[in-house]
């Protein structure tokens, strides 16, 4: 190597430094690599080999053809044997074809693998191919280690950055539960305090109570019974659906009797809303669970009525050849931007709302699962100030598709 080439040379090594330092993920970081290095080091083929830490084993992760191997790939050598050398041996191992009579370039690898190490620790392998030559001398081999060095810091940040990831989910996931497990404490705590309360007024032996008085604290401790059961049925909910364990009674639905249904109860429950729909004048029998299907819609009706008490709810189903969309809308305060990803999410409930209205947010959560469980989506849009639109996308099932044939 002459003085003129290290100029050059070195600003392709800083370029690869600086471009490593800078990568948002290790593919294209790789396949930049492989580019620029070939700029100024001879190669045909590249691969970068990674130990899987339960098998022991080396796996390829990238693997790139740029010389004369580029039309043959399926059939040329691409290093495997040098990796596995390299993980029993972790060192440097340069091979030179034996047969040097052979015309065709192709039988004659020249392999260059060095090993991939971090903090000492072995991660994997970079093969180097030259075909027919030349060989790899000790200034290549030096370029090559410096090449592998960045390669190994770029898969070690990666790995770094799924362990973080991991842990902060993880993080996220306990503290989830905790808010779970406060949240349902304080929605136990409510209604069995009532209803202990109010049995233990009622059992007193110092007073009488008149016939409207016993039949107020009775209907306060029915409802909040009630209260009760809805909270341990959407946790049984929620666990059977997560763990698959809830199954489908799929059948016949009309849609026109089975909103019906629903606002027949949703005006029992809540006598002050205002609920209409918007119906076609035909409307086409879907294949699906009715009763999960009633459970998602009165969810939604019963989220509106907490958070937008003096709203309208608008009912709306709309369908083509392949889909039926529902629509429940309402014209309330609207769900603040930032929230609308986390709508659906396991105990989610907006912050600003929680400490006055009831719930465990899991309501959202088990419509999500029930939609999906019909192959179908649940979309939410919503304007600040505006009201809130919960979509349900069905799609059309053949009856031999869900042994309804």
């Amino acid at each position: 190597m002459t003085s003129q080439d290290i100029g050059p040379q070195v600003e392709h090594l800083y370029a690869i430094n600086q471009m490593v330092i800078s990568a948002s993920g290790w593919k294209p970081a790789l396949e930049e690599i492989s580019r620029m290095a070939r700029s100024f080091f001879i190669f045909d083929n590249l691969v970068v080999y990674k130990t899987d830490y339960q098998t022991q084993n080396m796996e390829v992760i990238f693997a790139r053809a740029m010389g004369r191997g580029k039309r043959a790939e399926a059939d040329i050598s691409w290093g495997e044997e040098i990796a596995n050398n390299i993980l029993r041996e972790g060192k440097i191992i340069c091979t030179e074809p034996q047969d040097t009579e052979q015309k065709d370039r192709l039988a004659l690898p020249f392999i260059l693998g060095i090993p991939l190490k971090v903090s000492g620790q072995l991660i994997g392998a970079l093969i180097i191919i030259r075909f027919g030559g030349p060989p790899f001398n000790q200034d290549g081999i030096q370029l090559a280690r410096f090449i592998a060095n960045q390669i190994a810091l770029l898969i070690e940040r990666d790995e770094l950055s799924k362990r973080y990831s991991q842990l902060a989910e993880r993080d996220r996931q306990n503290q989830l539960k905790d808010d779970f497990i406060s949240t349902i404490t304080h929605e136990l705590r409510n209604p069995l305090g009532f209803i202990k309360g109010y049995t233990t007024t009622l059992l007193r032996s110092d007073t009488t109570w008149d016939q409207q008085t016993q039949n107020e604290f009775l209907q306060i401790i029915d409802t909040e019974t009630d209260h009760l059961q809805e909270l341990i049925d959407n946790i049984l909910d929620s666990a059977r659906l997560q763990s698959g364990q809830m199954k489908m009674n799929f059948q016949y639905v009309r849609l026109d009797a089975l909103a019906n249904d629903i606002i027949l109860r949703a005006k029992m429950n809540f006598p002050e809303m205002k609920i209409r729909t918007r119906l076609p004048k035909k409307l086409e029998p879907i294949i699906g669970d009715s009763r999960r299907l009633s459970q998602v819609i009165e969810n939604i009706i019963s989220n509106a009525a907490k958070y937008a008490p003096d709203s309208e709810v608008i009912i709306s189903i709309h369908q083509t050849a392949d889909k039926t969309r529902i629509s429940i809308t309402d014209f309330g305060p609207g769900i603040p931007p930032e929230l609308l990803p986390r709508i659906f999410d396991r105990f989610f409930r907006n912050p600003d709302q929680s400490p006055t209205i009831r719930g465990s947010g899991l309501g959202l959560f088990i419509c999500k699962l029930i939609i999906h469980a019909h192959a179908g989506e649940i979309l939410v849009k919503s304007k600040v100030g505006e009201g809130t639109e919960f979509q349900i996308l069905l799609p059309h099932h053949s009856p031999e598709a869900m042994g309804l044939g």
